[in-house]
C-alpha cells in the first residue's frame, strides 16, 4: 500500500546515493529524516537509495516519532532563532504534511515518543521545562510534568509506562510515571542528552557530552549499573531492537561507538569517512567540531542488521552493516540532517 500510494512522487525522485559508491545488499523499508536547516523532511526509499518525497516541517525540525500503525510520523518543530510552538504531522503513505498541531506556546517542542496505542504522544517542552501529553487526534495537550530541570531535551519510554527525561543544563535524568508523577532526577553526567530504555526494558542508557561518558542506569530501581568513558561528545544513543548493541553516536570524532549490552563492553568505533559540507555558519553547532561530519540521529531496522546515521555536518546519511561493523553506504537527505526513523514497508 505504501510504495503504491507514492508511485506518482516517483516521478520526481531525486538521487540519494553518492556516486562511486558501493551500496551493498540493499534493505527494506524507508527512512523519515528531518533536515533542520532546510525545514522538510525526506522520506528516503531504502531499496533504491532514493529520496522518494520531500515534505514541509515547521521551522528547525529536530526530532521524529512513527507512529504505531507505522502511517503517520511527527516532527517536533523546536524553531530557529524564535521558539517553536508546533508539531508537524507527516502522512507517510500520501507523502505530505497532513495537518499541524498547534501547542498554543513558544516551547521547543524536543523529543518525542508515542504511547503504544497511538492515542497520544509525550514530547519535551524545553522552554517550560516540562513533559507534556498531546492526543494525537485532537492535538490537545491531556497532562503537563514539571522537571524543574534546565534544557530537558530528550525522552525516553519503558515499557511499564515510566519516561525518563534527560536534562542537557541539569546533567541528570528525570524520572517521570505513567500518570505524570515526577520522581527526583538521577544524577548522570554534564550535557545529559541521548538517551533510550533496552526493548527488554533491564537497561537505560544516558550520554553526557561534555562529560565524554555514558550512564546505565536500571530503570526499575533507579539505581546506576555502570558509568563508560565515550569520547568526542555522546550526543544519541539507540538500543537495537534485540537488546544486544547500544551505538552511540560521536560529533566531535565523527564515530558511531558500540556497545555490547550484556557486559558493556566496547566492541569498536565506527568512522563515518566524511567531511563537514561547508563552515558550519549557519548550522546548530557552528563550526565547533570543524572537519567532522558530525553524526546525531540514529535509527535502527526491526531486524537489528542495519544501522542509519544523520550527519548533521555534512548532509548525509550513513547505513552501517551491525554484524561487520562498517559503513556500507551514504544516502543523501537535505540540509543539516538529524531526526531520524526507520519504517517498515509492507508487501
Amino acid at each position: 500500500m505504501f510504495a503504491a500510494a507514492l508511485l506518482p512522487l516517483l516521478l520526481q525522485v531525486l538521487p540519494a546515493v553518492d556516486p562511486g559508491q558501493e551500496p551493498g545488499a540493499p534493505h527494506p523499508g524507508r527512512l523519515v529524516v528531518l533536515n533542520k536547516s532546510e525545514a522538510t523532511a525526506s522520506l528516503i526509499d531504502l531499496a533504491t537509495g532514493e529520496v522518494v518525497a520531500t515534505l514541509d516541517t515547521g521551522d528547525g525540525p529536530h526530532e521524529v516519532a512513527v507512529h504505531p500503525d507505522g502511517r503517520w510520523a511527527v516532527a517536533a518543530d523546536y524553531g530557529g532563532p524564535q521558539a517553536g510552538s508546533t508539531l508537524s504531522v507527516l502522512d507517510l503513505q500520501e507523502g505530505e504534511r497532513a495537518r499541524v498541531i498547534e501547542l498554543g506556546e513558544a516551547v521547543r517542542p524536543h523529543g518525542l515518543v508515542f504511547e503504544p496505542d497511538g492515542r497520544s504522544l509525550w514530547l519535551t517542552a524545553e522552554v517550560k521545562q516540562q513533559l507534556w501529553k498531546v492526543d494525537f487526534e485532537k492535538g490537545e495537550v491531556l497532562a503537563r510534568a514539571t522537571t524543574g530541570q534546565r534544557a530537558s531535551h530528550m525522552v525516553a519510554r519503558h515499557r511499564s509506562g515510566r519516561l525518563f527525561v534527560a536534562n542537557i543544563g541539569s546533567d541528570n535524568v528525570t524520572p517521570v510515571e505513567a500518570d505524570g508523577t515526577v520522581l527526583d532526577p538521577i544524577p548522570t553526567g554534564a550535557g545529559a542528552e541521548g538517551i533510550a530504555v533496552t526493548p527488554d526494558g533491564r537497561q537505560l542508557w544516558v550520554t553526557n557530552r561534555a562529560a565524554d561518558t555514558v550512564s546505565v542506569i536500571a530503570p526499575d530501581t533507579l539505581k546506576p549499573l555502570k558509568e563508560l568513558a565515550c569520547a568526542s561528545f555522546p550526543i544519541r544513543v539507540a538500543i537495537t531492537p534485540d537488546s544486544r548493541l547500544a551505538l552511540v553516536s560521536c560529533a566531535r570524532s565523527g564515530e558511531v561507538a558500540v556497545y555490547r549490552t550484556r557486559d558493556f563492553a566496547l566492541l569498536g568505533r565506527i568512522k563515518i569517512e566524511r567531511s563537514a559540507a561547508d563552515e558550519g555558519e549557519e548550522r546548530l553547532f557552528g563550526d565547533q567540531f570543524g572537519e567532522s561530519p558530525v553524526p546525531i540521529g540514529i535509527a535502527i531496522a526491526a531486524d537489528s542488521q542495519r544501522a542509519w546515521v544523520a550527519c548533521a555536518g555534512a548532509d548525509v546519511i550513513a547505513e552501517l552493516d551491525l554484524a561487520d561493523r562498517k559503513v556500507v553506504r551514504f544516502l543523501k537527505a537535505g540540509k543539516e540532517p538529524d531526526g531520524i526513523a526507520w519504517v517498515e514497508v509492507g508487501p
